[in-house]
């Protein structure tokens, strides 16, 4: 029996230009649209999205609804209602296009309450707005989630310093069912593709040269980590996005005969390996907390710091306490206990591809925080990351 590979949809973003393209007519033609055209942008499409209701709320300003369809995913803002309010801009405006996020759109705690609209949304709204107003024409664009600060308490924005709403986020238009069981098969694929690829690559000719000699494959857990990556420079043909599949993917990487992996990804995920969970989603296992609380004993931190990380309320909160211990304390316990996770998550990596492929696959990682900011590579993981950049 065949079965139909999963439907990719669009991300939130995309739908919301969709609501604004929408109001911007209603403003202009007094004509409600059934539909718009979105430039994609990335990548080059144009595609065709509903609308669902728009209306004038006043002389000047208009409102357009589009309902979100992210396609065979396992996403919680399916069927989610973007409201999208757009005005005529005020003589002060300075730029043409103004963006404003409304209630249920996040705050960045990091960026001092910035409305958590990020560079793939900004860069939609200004392309396909732009090309709909005339030189001396200013909009308000005022985005609104009215569910989004309940589906906000579903994730793991908090996680990434984002409160009170859903981030507009993305690197591209196409939402990928990352968490449909197709989707497995359509990463295979993907990573079969790449593999092939890096095998036209020279070859080290034997175990005993640099890591730095390896072609390597980086995996990418979530969003944050595939923009991450790029932003640092990572050629984007060598990122594999592998959602929650990490042991599946990593044992293809083996069947392929991959020679290197760098899992690039959020502390809170990355860490689930070092306990040998090698699938991450939540709903299947968690152990954060406790895989932490080990490394900690391990190194021989107090009885009382083993006592506050393992009652944090997340892998971010306890990373928060240490790092709070070590500037009263002088220490550096921080540094030693994810130093300690980052050659663990290899080492368990790298025997689990052999267990199961029967190949040696080089394997390093890095890890970071909600802030971005990396927290800890292990050995393997900065000499690929040296090479990667």
């Amino acid at each position: 029996m065949t079965t139909s590979p999963p439907r990719a949809g669009y991300t939130l973003p995309v739908f919301a230009c969709a609501a604004a393209l929408a109001a911007l007519h209603r403003l202009r033609q007094r004509q409600p649209l059934n539909t718009v055209l979105v430039d994609l942008i990335d990548p080059s499409e144009t595609i065709e999205i509903p609308i669902e209701q728009v209306a004038e709320i006043r002389a000047g300003m208009a409102l357009a609804i589009a309902r979100s369809q992210p396609g065979d995913n396992l996403d919680l803002t399916r069927n989610t209602p973007i409201w999208t309010v757009v005005e005529w801009g005020r003589v002060e405006q300075t730029e043409p296009i103004w963006l404003v996020g409304g209630e249920g759109i996040g705050r960045q705690l990091n960026a001092g309450g910035k409305a958590a609209i990020y560079a793939y949304a900004e860069r939609l709204f200004q392309d396909n707005l732009r090309r709909q107003l005339a030189p001396e024409e200013k909009i308000q664009v005022t985005i609104i989630l009215p569910e989004g600060r309940q589906l906000a308490e579903r994730t793991s924005n908090a996680a990434f310093g984002v409160v009170e709403g859903l981030s507009l986020l993305g690197t591209t238009g196409i939402s990928q069912p990352l968490s449909a069981p197709g989707q497995l098969e359509a990463f295979r694929e993907e990573l079969q593709h790449k593999a092939s690829q890096i095998k036209n690559q020279q070859q080290p000719a034997n175990d005993r040269l640099p890591i730095t000699h390896y072609p390597t494959l980086v995996f990418c857990v979530g969003e944050n980590g595939l923009d991450l990556a790029q932003q640092l420079g990572i050629n984007r043909e060598q990122l594999m996005k592998t959602a929650n599949w990490l042991g599946p993917m990593l044992v293809e990487a083996g069947l392929q005969q991959v020679p290197a992996i760098l899992l690039f990804g959020y502390h809170g995920k990355l860490i689930k390996l070092a306990g040998g969970i090698f699938h991450t989603h939540h709903h299947l296992a968690d152990g954060r907390l406790e895989i932490l609380t080990a490394h900690c004993a391990k190194l021989g931190l107090p009885p009382s710091v083993l006592q506050e990380v393992f009652a944090s309320t997340t892998a971010e909160a306890a990373l928060k306490y240490l790092r709070k211990w070590d500037a009263r304390s002088g220490s550096h316990w921080v540094e030693q206990v994810y130093s300690s996770i980052a050659s663990t998550i290899d080492a368990r990596s790298q025997d689990y591809i052999r267990k199961h492929s029967e190949q040696n696959v080089h394997v390093g990682c890095v890890l970071f925080d909600r802030d971005r900011q990396i927290i800890a590579c292990s050995e393997t993981g900065t000499a690929l990351l040296s090479q990667l950049c």
